[in-house]
């Protein structure tokens, strides 16, 4: 196993450009804004590169501990109506992902632009490290102090900075849409009161609190080997999965026993039922993007212990320095409050939040008000089907507009 995870991490270091020489060039928003960052480089930025019919603007949220975060807004649907009277909307993407996310698909069938033109007023925010969101008050992305965070620093900092920024321009509470570690970091973030003075609903596309049932070959494979941790240790900061040397390494990847070249995509999600070459195309062409390597490490953590925890530092003296305590703490879901309205859409194929992690998830929700959360189970869906499947607005996205309505 160790030999397998090895392998395919070389492949992946050049496959993919891990290191920091073998990069695509990385660009910057164009943004109206007197703020002075560092390491935001030159870019068209989402709005003008992903959407043509439609107003959008490019906004700035810098966190407190200094990272500079590129926020979308539409707030005008397609048939010019401004939807300012609705109430806002956040989407949040996952790991390894930005707000393109909610841009992929066609006009028709894009969450964001659905929203827009149901008259929701959408706000779309893209994670700190990734392409459109490399900002900093004082550090570079050149700097491995840049990359010192895991996901706890974006329940702590990115998701309540970026939730305050959309509450004081609109001065309503908002809906949320998170996928993947979207859900995560809002599940972490609920579970210690914050947000709770600004949040409408929350919605979980395949929701993330446990990863221990984790069925993705890939995903196990390296969480159990400590591959995560083997990158840290040998200083590579940033994990940057997007090189130029594709097709050249496509072959060393196949002879990695066990990984299936015919669909690589399904080593990581799992058997997604629903996804055409267009989307898949425009998927290739705008991520995948980087996060930090403390970051994949703290996934790696939760995939081999089965808990929902701040990232253990595996020093009693640095667990101590940080959470005043010998492990470290514990997010609790049963603090979510009973009476927050909750849509949760999992599915039967998803390798990443495999169906037990979510039982384990809806169990320590079981005494949440009946008329408050809601759950949709799709048996063929897998990870990407939610945000990137041809059959999503019938089967998903049309049931959280009506639940948006309901609240």
């Amino acid at each position: 196993m160790k030999d397998y995870c090895l392998t395919f991490l070389y492949a992946l270091l050049i496959f993919w450009g891990l290191a920091d020489g073998i990069r695509t060039e990385l660009f910057k928003p164009k943004i109206h804004s007197g703020i002075s960052t560092v390491g935001q480089e030159d870019t068209r930025g989402i709005c003008k590169s992903m959407i043509e019919a439609y107003v959008c603007e490019e906004h700035l949220v810098t966190t407190h501990d200094g990272y500079v975060l590129i926020l979308q807004h539409i707030p005008v649907g397609i048939s010019g109506v401004k939807s300012g009277a609705g109430p806002p909307v956040l989407l949040q993407h996952g790991l390894l992902m930005d707000g393109t996310t909610w841009l992929l698909l066609p006009r028709e069938k894009s969450l964001a632009l659905l929203l827009a033109d149901n008259g929701f007023d959408v706000w779309i925010i893209s994670t700190r490290g990734t392409k459109y969101s490399r900002g900093h008050t004082s550090l570079s992305p050149d700097e491995s102090a840049y990359w010192n965070w895991s996901w706890d620093e974006l329940a702590a900092y990115d998701l309540p900075a970026t939730f305050q920024y959309v509450h004081d321009q609109t001065g309503q509470k908002l809906h949320y849409v998170g996928h993947s570690q979207g859900t995560l970091i809002a599940l972490a973030a609920i579970s210690r009161n914050q947000l709770l003075s600004m949040l409408r609903s929350a919605v979980l596309l395949s929701p993330i609190a446990y990863l221990g049932h984790l069925t993705s070959t890939l995903g196990r494979a390296c969480a159990e080997t400590f591959l995560a941790e083997d990158l840290y240790w040998l200083g590579l900061n940033e994990f940057v999965p997007r090189g130029t040397s594709v097709a050249k390494f496509v072959g060393l990847v196949c002879k990695v026993p066990g990984v299936d070249c015919t669909n690589m995509f399904t080593e990581f999600t799992g058997q997604n039922c629903c996804l055409d070459s267009v989307i898949m195309d425009a998927f290739l062409q705008h991520e995948l993007q980087p996060t930090s390597t403390k970051n994949m490490v703290h996934l790696s953590q939760m995939a081999r212990d089965g808990t929902i925890s701040a990232y253990n530092y595996n020093n009693e003296d640095d667990n101590w320095e940080h959470y005043g305590q010998a492990t470290p703490l514990v997010y609790n879901m049963t603090n979510i409050p009973r009476d927050l309205p909750l849509f949760m859409c999992y599915g039967g194929k998803d390798a990443l939040s495999d169906v037990k992690d979510v039982f384990l998830l809806l169990d320590s929700l079981k005494d949440h008000h009946k008329d408050k959360i809601e759950t949709k189970y799709l048996f063929n869906y897998a990870h990407a089907d939610f945000v990137m499947g041809g059959n999503v607005k019938q089967d998903i996205y049309d049931p959280i507009l009506a639940f948006f309505r309901r609240h």
